[in-house]
């Protein structure tokens, strides 16, 4: 065994404390899949991306196919490749099951048709059920870093036959107590909102299901007309929401984890390149509105459509090849691992992003770009004579960035790019 895995092994007992991961690149840096066994090639590229989490469907169905009989050798293997590449899990507790609910009637979110499926848990036996197999679940992962999420998007389709934050809640609130009496120190979130959703989620959150949950999930899709740095103004309501129903030892440290969020490349989508260009700036806005843990939407192209948007979230082509948005994340990856965000230093224009990071050793480095049309900034310097340091583009192109008079000369764009200050620091 390599010595680098034994370390990494002899280290997962450790993560059966609640743990969302610190806001330090890449912790936090995560991706959505759709398999479950083998894929590994998808993995290791997942990995060399320098991706630290995957989210996950743990489905129902698929592993209790006999009441109260649980088979979890699918996901014991998934699980085991994850942990070889230094990835953890968020396995998202859905959905429903016919020997524990019925048949409804539906309505076909795209082709808005009616549609036939299993209602979701709902009557007493079938909410008492879910709860066991998720505990059961959690029982059974105990200790191996996963991250448990309660249900996906219900306050859209994915809750049958429509939403209903009452029916949710009490899902949510029955699976939260069965699995912390199992493992206390699991690590629990949701609603895993689809948007902000402000009535269902206050709702849901004045319940008294903060009391359980080691953070609050959304999906913050939007407009593609509104790139990332939008969700701002979304955080800050929801984190005064949050405090309002927070538990008095738990006020101001609930952390809001953005659990899928992408946009597609399809013909009425974006180019590959501004998604490239959003892929990074969505991880650094996050950061910089204190959420620890971004999940881009998704892994890889899930179909050969180039109209239909489901089919373009990837940031890999359906082969496998990267498109850009892999590349940008993967040079953002490596390029600011270490360093947690400090600051935006202001340039005169609100269309501007320059953040300050900073790594444990205490060095500097600026990630910075444009939500405007591309143009020159200059920095302020602490630094004597000229200087020249090292600047990183989104596609891994190094370059360098000088410094004279103690004016730094940047060309912001679109993309973001990395500079690498060093000891060096920027004048307030």
């Amino acid at each position: 065994m390599k010595p680098a895995l034994l370390a990494f092994i002899v280290s997962l007992p450790l993560l059966s404390v609640a743990q969302v991961p610190e806001p330090v690149l890449p912790q936090g840096v995560g991706v959505n899949i759709h398999f479950v066994t083998g894929r590994e090639r998808d993995l290791d590229l997942i990995a060399a991306a320098g991706f630290k989490f995957i989210r996950m469907d743990f489905g129902w169905e698929a592993t209790e196919r006999t009441r109260g009989v649980f088979d979890w050798s699918d996901y014991d293997e998934l699980t085991t490749n994850l942990a070889k590449r230094g990835l953890r899990p968020i396995y998202i507790f859905d959905y429903s099951h016919r020997l524990y609910e019925d048949e409804v009637e539906t309505k076909n979110p795209i082709t808005g048709k009616p549609d036939k499926d299993i209602a979701s848990p709902r009557k007493p036996e079938s909410v008492a059920a879910f709860a066991r197999w998720a505990a059961a679940a959690a029982a059974h992962f105990k200790g191996r870093g996963v991250i448990w999420e309660i249900w996906n998007e219900p306050n859209i389709s994915f809750w049958k036959p429509k939403p209903d934050v009452t029916n949710y809640t009490a899902l949510a609130l029955a699976t939260c107590k069965v699995v912390r009496a199992k493992d206390p120190r699991a690590t629990i979130i949701g609603p895993a909102s689809s948007g902000f959703a402000p009535a269902f989620m206050e709702r849901f959150l004045a319940s008294g299901v903060l009391k359980y949950l080691d953070g609050v999930s959304v999906h913050p899709y939007r407009d593609y007309k509104k790139p990332p740095e939008t969700a701002g103004a979304d955080y800050a309501k929801l984190r005064a929401l949050i405090d309002r129903y927070a538990p008095a030892a738990k006020k101001g440290k609930l952390p809001i984890l953005s659990g899928e969020w992408g946009y597609a490349t399809h013909d009425r989508g974006l180019s590959l390149e501004t998604q490239a260009a959003f892929a990074a700036r969505q991880q650094l806005v996050n950061l910089l509105h204190r959420v620890p843990l971004s999940i881009w939407y998704d892994w890889q192209n899930d179909g050969p459509d180039p109209k239909e948007r489901e089919h373009n979230f990837g940031v890999a082509f359906g082969d496998l090849k990267p498109k850009p948005a892999y590349v940008a994340l993967q040079t953002l990856t490596r390029e600011l691992s270490g360093c947690r965000v400090v600051e935006r230093r202001a340039t005169g224009s609100e269309e501007d992003f320059v953040l300050v990071l900073k790594n444990k050793a205490g060095e500097t480095k600026l990630a910075a770009w444009t939500i405007g049309q591309p143009h020159p900034v200059t920095l302020a310097l602490r630094t004597r004579g000229a200087a020249r340091f090292r600047l990183v583009r989104s596609t891994g192109e190094v370059s360098e960035a000088q410094a004279g008079g103690g004016q730094l000369a940047l060309e912001l764009t679109a993309a973001p790019q990395y500079v690498a200050l060093g000891k060096a620091r920027l004048k307030k």
